[in-house]
């Protein structure tokens, strides 16, 4: 029997807030009930946003709310070989391409809607150049980023799951699978490396859930469509698919996602002003 396998892995651009009290509780406790493991990992491959005092500030927080984890801490900013590997991988095999536009360029062009993360669809403007403008331009030094040509990506996972549609497991909230059938279309063209750094998200979270074994991918409900994406990268990579759950999210006054510019929601000002962990945990209804 596989030992299961649990993580919680913010990017350290801010401070937490409640919905990673959530996110990272449910994850550590899941674990425990499973007798299985769990890991965290920094993802502070956005040199630009990333910052030391919020990589402390994520170790103090989770340790207040009594949250154990295993070491060593995986930081991602250490593995960018790994993500080299894989990308390489990919350009190989015919399914990334690189693109010099800007963004300001990629909305003036698109027309045709936005993908999951609201972002422009990219209107292909550097897809199927000359090789040889590309192959000149890379040389020069010019700033580009991967694209994943998606058409030739899903016909390429179709052949190595003889023609069977791209499924992934859902747990519900009960433990539960679903079998959802993944629309990795809906990204169009999605970045797999970006212009600054050798991973997006996308292909980094992918290459490092491997690595590390994780068996159960706990994570809120706004990253649900990214894994359409995620089980393409894993097929195409000859990756292990975990199971996975999406939570619910913890909202504003407004309805909106917290995020880590919600000072008066962030676990430091929470503690600061006399909040138990006991107390965190009643205010994001976790028992």
């Amino acid at each position: 029997m596989v030992e299961p396998v649990f993580r919680f892995a913010p990017s350290p651009n801010g401070e937490l807030h409640l919905g990673h009290a959530l996110s990272a509780l449910i994850a550590y406790e899941r674990a425990r009930a499973a007798g299985g493991r769990f890991l965290l990992r920094i993802e502070d491959i956005d040199k630009g946003r990333s910052r030391q005092r919020f990589v402390a500030g994520i170790l103090a927080e989770l340790a207040w709310l009594g949250i154990a984890w295993e070491e060593p801490v995986v930081f991602q900013s250490r593995r960018l070989s790994a993500y080299r590997t894989a990308s390489e991988r990919l350009e190989r095999m015919g399914l990334l391409y690189p693109c010099f536009a800007t963004r300001t360029e990629i909305e003036a062009a698109a027309s045709s809607g936005r993908d999951p993360d609201g972002a422009p669809l990219y209107p292909g403007l550097y897809k199927g150049r000359d090789p040889a403008e590309i192959a000149r331009r890379r040389a020069a030094g010019e700033p580009h980023a991967l694209r994943i040509d998606m058409e030739a990506a899903i016909g390429a996972a179709s052949v190595k799951l003889a023609r069977t549609p791209l499924r992934f497991t859902e747990l519900d909230e009960d433990g539960a699978p679903q079998t959802i059938e993944a629309r990795p279309e809906r990204w169009g063209d999605a970045v797999l490396v970006r212009k600054d750094t050798p991973a997006s998200y996308h292909l980094a979270v992918v290459i490092d859930d491997a690595w590390q074994g994780v068996t159960h991918v706990t994570r809120g409900r706004d990253l649900y469509p990214a894994t359409d994406l995620h089980r393409l990268l894993q097929v195409l990579l000859d990756l292990p698919a975990p199971l996975y759950q999406h939570h619910r999210l913890i909202t504003d006054e407004a309805g909106r996602k917290l995020a880590k510019s919600a000072r008066d929601t962030s676990l430091r000002s929470l503690r600061q002003s006399g909040l138990t962990p006991a107390g965190i945990r009643r205010l994001i209804g976790f028992h």
